[in-house]
């Protein structure tokens, strides 16, 4: 999804961490033509999990599916390049980026609970919650690191949202709050694993370098 999101009709960025990006090294048809197969890679690794029963190979393969596509991040996406030239308000924003970047954490995390198929309903709704704060909190720090860092500890161009006419939490907000709502974010996908104890350390740590990277 990352090596479509650089080529020139998406984002069209030059840099991916630090190092030209698919389309550039290479060329166009070769990025798109990668990022399809690491698409359909990632269905082959689930079903290559011989330890899962039939249903939650199903289950797994469901919400790739749905989180990928149409109603996340395809769907996100295609916001984002509708509107990248208008001002959305932050209810928008919100809907775009928990489709664009929530969908895909929420599938990680979801995933990864499903294979030890001891997954109870409450449990799924504390992780769906946990994924959908980090998510939107993934997304405020990558904007504000977009006005706040540099292009060599970002490994991207520095300002780029702002070149490409994009709408982003720093925009609409401002700084001081968009760092205020991350934090909050942040705070509060915590809570959502109060139940797990330190059965959700590694998440846990997944979230406290999302808030705390400079990259």
């Amino acid at each position: 999804s990352l090596i479509h999101d650089d080529l020139p009709s998406m984002d069209n960025d030059d840099l991916r961490r630090g190092k030209p990006t698919c389309h550039v090294k290479f060329n166009e048809a070769t990025a798109i033509l990668a990022g399809d197969a690491l698409q359909a890679l990632a269905f082959e690794t689930i079903a290559d999990i011989s330890s899962l029963t039939y249903q939650n190979h199903i289950r797994l393969v469901k919400i790739l599916a749905a989180n990928i596509g149409c109603s996340g991040m395809v769907k996100g996406q295609a916001i984002d390049l509708d509107c990248s030239a208008t001002n959305l308000n932050q209810e928008q924003l919100d809907e775009m980026h928990n489709c664009k970047t929530g969908a895909l954490i929420e599938a990680s995390v979801l995933i990864g609970a499903i294979t030890t198929q001891e997954m109870t309903d409450s449990q799924e709704f504390a992780l769906k919650n946990f994924a959908q704060k980090i998510g939107l909190a993934f997304q405020i720090k990558d904007d504000v690191l977009d006005v706040e860092s540099s292009t060599e500890a970002m490994g991207k161009l520095k300002g780029s949202d702002a070149h490409n006419k994009k709408c982003t939490y720093t925009s609409i907000l401002g700084l001081d709050k968009s760092k205020d709502i991350a934090s909050k974010l942040y705070s509060e996908s915590i809570e959502s694993l109060s139940g797990f104890d330190e059965r959700a350390s590694e998440l846990k740590e997944l979230a406290k370098f999302i808030i705390s990277r400079a990259y």
